[in-house]
């Protein structure tokens, strides 16, 4: 992928929750997506996730921050089981990749969904795996599934963490039913928040996240693969969330008035310039 001028980086950015190592965000001219530089071998990727606090592979609830996280989720998965049932056929199949511990699945499950779910993590799987009656696979058994085989495959914060994005996007697209539903959900670096925080913005969260996009670069992946973005949904609550981790890498404390304010800028400004913290892309395949 070709890029702009990669001896002037858009950004450095920190990894403030595992390895305190900088990175440096590159445009890419291509698609307008940034992109995390250097990337680290496959092999070693698995070491930047190795954290206590990292929240998406725990059902852990030890402090405040992580109770309002899993009470937030809860309100989410509602609207995320109303967004597939949009999109529902007879059959009602789900893949669910990147489903950490499997709650979203056992939400659609319970409401009638044939699911599956693909996740690279041994523990968030396992726990995945006991409220799905093991319907969860590890990633290289994601082309085990038949083409054409799903109704929706949605991916919660999942795209900005995935090598070889052309690649990813073709084998979803082989798996899709031909009308069927591609859901992208993945930080927006143009919204309020990220301008404010800059260099401490908790999304940007290198080197887990090796792109970083916008709602050009988006239409322009997914055009490539003959699918389009046929709506654009906010995620409210992300703003809150991603300002209060933000503060405590800015400051070194949560700051949970000044989060808070600023999450709510963030979402009073998105409503004028549709640039929210974090954005769901519904992308139909052709």
């Amino acid at each position: 992928m070709a890029r702009i001028n990669s001896n002037q980086p858009y950004l450095k950015v920190k990894d403030h929750s595992v390895s305190g190592e900088e990175f440096e965000l590159i445009q890419n001219s291509e698609y307008g997506f940034l992109e995390t530089t250097p990337q680290p071998f496959s092999e070693k990727l698995p070491e930047y996730y190795k954290s206590e606090d990292y929240i998406s592979h725990t059902d852990s609830k030890r402090n405040l921050f992580e109770k309002a996280y899993h009470l937030v989720r809860q309100i989410s998965l509602k609207k995320k089981l109303n967004l597939i049932n949009a999109f529902s056929a007879d059959d009602k199949n789900l893949l669910d990749v990147g489903c950490g511990t499997g709650d979203f699945l056992q939400t659609a499950k319970e409401n009638n969904w044939t699911v599956s779910g693909i996740e690279p993590n041994d523990k968030a799987r396992d726990i995945a795996n006991k409220k799905t009656n093991n319907a969860v696979f590890k990633t290289d058994e994601l082309l085990k599934f038949k083409e054409h085989h799903f109704d929706v495959i949605t991916l919660w914060h999942v795209l900005e963490h995935l090598p070889n994005l052309e690649e990813q996007l073709s084998i979803f697209k082989k798996l899709l039913k031909p009308n069927g539903t591609l859901i992208i959900a993945v930080p927006n670096y143009k919204s309020y928040d990220a301008k404010h925080y800059k260099q401490f913005w908790a999304a940007y969260d290198v080197p887990r996240h090796l792109w970083h996009f916008d709602k050009s670069s988006v239409s322009k992946l997914v055009s490539k693969q003959a699918m389009e973005v046929v709506k654009i949904k906010p995620m409210l609550f992300d703003a809150f969330y991603v300002s209060l981790l933000s503060e405590k890498y800015k400051t070194g404390k949560m700051n949970m008035l000044k989060g808070f304010w600023i999450g709510v800028l963030s979402n009073l400004k998105s409503l004028h310039t549709k640039e929210a913290s974090s954005l769901i892309y519904v992308v139909k395949n052709r």
